[in-house]
């Protein structure tokens, strides 16, 4: 049987057998679609990617106003179209560590306030220019700096200096953080030539892609760069397009007509039939991502801390978890990590529906009258009916929820971090500092529930200094009780990152970070012929 089923998928892998009656042939011999496809996926990757082809995307998360600048990414598009055409330094592997890319090697002082980025040679911009650590400097200085309003702004404050020494680029801390090597992994620092300054959003990167194509809200496209340094490994095909298409039944139907190659964010309320499609992959992985509903605790109502623990207490996670994500993720606890992260704590006590105590400390807060609720389809698959669902359960504790629908096209740059109720969704970070540092420290710039509070951000700093790991998970734990007990986060899940692929489509690879394989499933897949 095995030997059978050797030869099957090698012949798969040749192109000379269907996937699908590859797995016909194995259920007939009584084994498994699990080891089925093991199976099958390690005689393609044995066989080596396939070049050639265009490879489409078609993809929710593009608006009117996106940009090529690296510092605005907000949504997915911007960020799956930048890994096409940009790299950083660093790169989060599946296995949760880091994989170099920009910089070769990364080594610290002894103190962990001073570390030192070897930059690799050769390397270089589709305008011909080799990558120089001038570049580097340029790049951390432009996003660190206030006036670019960049999303890595939280996680670039405690850096010192930085500067150029030979082929290296020397970063000092203004206190230890044994985790800058994964804060360089930051989507938004994509390296650029003169770090962007002189044309931010030109599009000019070191990525497997050169860009052709840029129509924010429509599409974007790319070009397999001929200088790419690691040919072997990722660009595959010759062109990579991504449509915007945010809708999720016009998603799924350009999946299943071929229009496009993969999509992201398939309703898990679909899932199970999307597997019964011909030629339909569902890729879902689990990991840091999570869909909160973000109240703003510095505006009224939500600046009464008895209000918005009856919110949290009239959230029922569970139904939640089932009838939104249908099980593909896990009941959050009013925090931004989970047991994903290294030194967590489990020994929190699940927070539960309670509709009497929601309704008592309702009542207490001495709000009357409805709270405005906004939503839309593009903030996670099952928003607004998530939204729905919330305002039943609310409901339930006599607080009344008012929905408003909003459109996709202007969400996340006039609703979400602009409305003080809101739904939304995090990829999650690699380490609870880079987690905390972006979006609930006081001065970050994504800060999306107001949590500003000045003891917090002195735990938050404590905890990147400390190089005691007890005393550290310590620190963390103190931070995510005070977040869950006193923030302005409702978690009611974590999610799986469920996308799709179509018939053909070899070399995926699972990764817990971000949706479609960390944004890299436009460079590292291919074809089949």
């Amino acid at each position: 049987m095995t030997n059978e089923l050797d030869y099957l998928s090698r012949r798969v892998a040749a192109g000379k057998l269907s996937r699908r009656d590859f797995l016909g042939r194995a259920a007939a011999l009584g084994v498994s679609a699990t080891m089925a496809n093991s199976l099958l996926s390690s005689a393609v990757r044995a066989a080596g990617p396939v070049k050639g082809g265009t490879l489409k995307a078609g993809l929710q998360g593009g608006e009117s106003t996106n940009s090529l600048d690296p510092a605005t990414f907000l949504s997915q598009v911007p960020f799956a179209f930048g890994k096409c055409w940009g790299e950083t330094l660093v790169e989060l592997a599946p296995g949760g560590g880091v994989e170099y890319l920009i910089a070769e090697e990364i080594g610290a002082s002894d103190d962990a306030k001073t570390w030192t980025m070897k930059i690799r040679k050769g390397v270089q911009f589709h305008n011909g220019k080799e990558v120089t650590p001038d570049d580097v400097v340029a790049t951390l200085k432009r996003h660190s700096d206030e006036k670019s309003k960049s999303g890595a702004l939280g996680v670039l404050k405690s850096i010192d200096t930085i500067k150029a020494d030979g082929g290296n680029v020397v970063v000092t801390l203004k206190d230890p953080n044994a985790d800058l090597p994964y804060l360089m992994a930051d989507y938004h620092l994509i390296i650029q030539p003169n770090g962007g300054v002189d044309k931010p959003d030109a599009g000019i990167g070191t990525g497997p892609y050169k860009v052709t194509a840029n129509q924010p809200g429509v599409k974007h496209g790319g070009e397999r760069f001929a200088n790419y340094w690691q040919p072997d490994k990722y660009g595959h095909a010759d062109q990579v397009e991504i449509v915007v298409v945010n809708d999720p039944t016009a998603r799924m139907a350009a999946l299943q007509g071929g229009q496009v190659n993969m999509i992201n964010r398939v309703e898990p309320k679909i899932v199970d039939l999307v597997k019964r499609l011909p030629g339909v992959t569902i890729r879902a992985a689990s990991g840091r991502g999570f869909y909160p509903f973000n109240m703003f605790c510095d505006t009224a109502p939500f600046d009464n801390n008895d209000l918005r623990m009856a919110l949290k207490l009239a959230m029922d996670r569970e139904e939640m978890l089932t009838k939104i994500l249908r099980g593909y993720g896990s009941v959050g606890n009013d925090m931004p990590v989970n047991k994903a992260y290294p030194l967590f704590s489990d020994d929190f006590e699940q927070r539960k529906f309670d509709p009497e105590k929601a309704a008592a400390l309702y009542k207490k807060s001495g709000h009357s009258g409805s709270i405005l609720l906004r939503t839309s389809d593009v903030a996670f698959p099952g928003a607004v009916d998530a939204a729905q669902l919330y305002q039943q359960s609310c409901a339930k504790a006599g607080i009344k929820i008012e929905i408003k629908r909003e459109p996709g096209d202007g969400y996340w740059t006039e609703v979400w971090n602009k409305q003080p109720f809101s739904l939304s969704y995090w990829g999650g970070r690699p380490t609870q500092d880079q987690m905390y540092s972006t979006a609930y420290l006081s001065t970050a710039d994504w800060n999306d529930t107001r949590f500003k509070r000045p003891d917090f951000d002195k735990m938050v700093l404590a905890a990147r200094g400390e190089l005691d790991e007890a005393k550290r998970k310590k620190i963390y734990r103190d931070m995510g009780e005070m977040m869950r007990d006193e923030g302005g986060l409702i978690v009611p899940f974590f999610n799986q990152f469920v996308d799709a692929t179509g018939k053909g489509v070899e070399g995926w690879v699972d990764n817990p970070a971000q949706e479609l394989s960390n944004g890299h499933a436009l460079i590292q897949c291919w074809l089949q012929a």
